[in-house]
């Protein structure tokens, strides 16, 4: 299975295959006046050569109030920068790489990036199933981390989880060790 993490702090999209990073890209984000939607989302739309500010690819995402966008650009020199209306720009070599490994549905997660960076020797997360009982806070203490970076890792703007709920931890040398016990 196949997912994206955009990492909006370090202008970087994440491709991971099975949980494991296969590479990552620079990007340009949403300038602040029209900032980069964080959250969870899909791809919904796929389109060879859209043509115009699009560049050669433009992998369509489900936020709503769009359309916004993974795509290429004729402006190469914004790759790096806070430059678009709130898409995600990457250079049209990278998004012809990335085209047709990603499928519609793909999972694609951006975050401020205010968590650890991905861990480009390993997996940059695990899932955790939510148990009953189990709160932000108790899970945060099993793995050693802050609620804030499972927050953050989660693109979770409040406490409540649910049993069954699947979370991503982020890979840290001490929730490693916690999640092979």
């Amino acid at each position: 299975m196949e997912d994206l993490l955009v990492n909006l702090a370090q202008r970087r999209l994440y491709f991971c295959r099975h949980g494991q990073l296969v590479k990552s890209y620079p990007v340009a984000i949403g300038k602040p006046q029209t900032p980069t939607p964080t959250g969870k989302y899909t791809i919904t739309r796929k389109i060879i050569n859209p043509g115009g500010i699009l560049g050669t690819r433009w992998l369509e995402l489900s936020i709503p109030n769009g359309p916004y966008g993974i795509h290429g650009t004729p402006h190469p020199w914004t790759i790096g920068t806070a430059a678009s209306n709130g898409c995600i720009r990457m250079y049209n070599k990278d998004i012809e790489e990335l085209f047709p490994l990603v499928k519609i549905g793909t999972p694609v997660t951006i975050i401020t990036g205010k968590e650890r960076p991905v861990d480009s020797t390993s997996s940059a997360y695990f899932n955790y199933t939510v148990r009953p009982g189990d709160s932000l806070w108790k899970i945060a203490r099993k793995f050693n981390l802050r609620v804030e970076e499972l927050r953050a890792a989660n693109s979770l703007t409040h406490d409540l989880i649910y049993p069954g709920q699947i979370l991503r931890i982020p890979r840290t040398d001490k929730s490693r060790h916690v999640a092979q016990l």
